[in-house]
């Protein structure tokens, strides 16, 4: 007996699969964000790769990879094209019509928790885990990681201060883009010990020059890519508004790459180890 499953005219070539009732195949698996692509090579298990979605660019191994597409502008056409068996995005991933047409199929899609903090990396690992057969590979991740996370809060419990850090994405037409609530950034920030300079909006926004100086930022936090895009660091220390934080007038800013400090994958707890040191001097000098 076998089973076919088709979504349409227009996806039958792509999304006919037939696949012998009983048979453990290796799954074919299109993986959906930058996180589930970084567990899955952490865990040993890439080689049941077909197919990445545009962030997922660590490690190196993953670019050469076919890829779908923007996690949150897949087009289901893509997808299917790679003929999946099993796809795992995050709850980042969209648009939600893509992800119906994909359900639709009867191919199965594993949609994993993106709350930015250390127990959905954790839920990620442990899922990753168990549809790829690496249990107790990934049992060990998780146990390594929480044990990094326990030593950090230990030392952090320690810290003399919590500084409040604004976190630039990019400078839009000259105004700042800064991370408010529910963002990777916050995320991190709060794991690191620090206090997210801007709380009244979710999601990212375009700061004006007086929102800027309110956010009274001990540290402007940025990524690498960012940077990069800006024509340098200059062009960011040049805002007349950041100068007059107390970041800007000590020049506290910090540079970070992008997948490391947002990605929420496994490498989180060196990614808030390291911004916490940054943010803390006192702890970088400690025994």
């Amino acid at each position: 007996m076998k089973r076919r499953t088709t979504l349409g005219l227009g996806f039958a070539a792509a999304a006919a699969v037939v696949v012998p009732v009983g048979a453990q195949q290796p799954p074919r698996i299109v993986a959906v964000g930058s996180s589930i692509t970084e567990i899955i090579y952490a865990l040993g298990a890439e080689k049941l790769l077909v197919g990445v979605d545009t962030t997922s660019m660590y490690p190196e191994a993953a670019r050469a990879l076919p890829q779908v597409g923007y996690m949150r502008a897949l087009s289901a056409e893509g997808v299917l094209s790679l003929r999946p068996t099993l796809i795992i995005a995050t709850t980042a991933a969209g648009p939600p019509g893509a992800l119906d047409q994909l359900k639709a199929t009867g191919i199965e899609v594993l949609i994993l928790p993106d709350l930015y903090d250390y127990d959905s990396v954790i839920a990620k690992i442990a899922a990753v885990g168990k549809v790829t057969g690496r249990v107790a590979q990934a049992d060990a991740m998780i146990a390594r990681g929480r044990e990094a996370m326990k030593t950090l809060a230990a030392r952090l419990a320690t810290a003399t201060s919590r500084p409040r850090v604004l976190f630039l994405l990019s400078m839009n037409g000259g105004a700042p883009q800064a991370a408010g609530r529910d963002t990777a950034a916050a995320g991190i920030i709060k794991l690191a010990g620090g206090i997210n300079a801007v709380d009244g909006y979710a999601g990212y926004r375009p700061l004006t020059p007086e929102s800027v100086i309110a956010s009274n930022a001990d540290f402007v936090l940025v990524t690498r890519q960012t940077v990069q895009a800006m024509g340098g660091l200059k062009a960011i220390l040049d805002q007349p508004s950041l100068n007059r934080t107390p970041a800007g007038k000590a020049g506290r800013f910090l540079e970070f790459d992008a997948l490391l400090l947002l990605g929420f994958g496994p490498r989180t707890p060196e990614a808030a180890r390291e911004l916490a040191m940054a943010l803390h001097p006192e702890l970088a000098r400690a025994p």
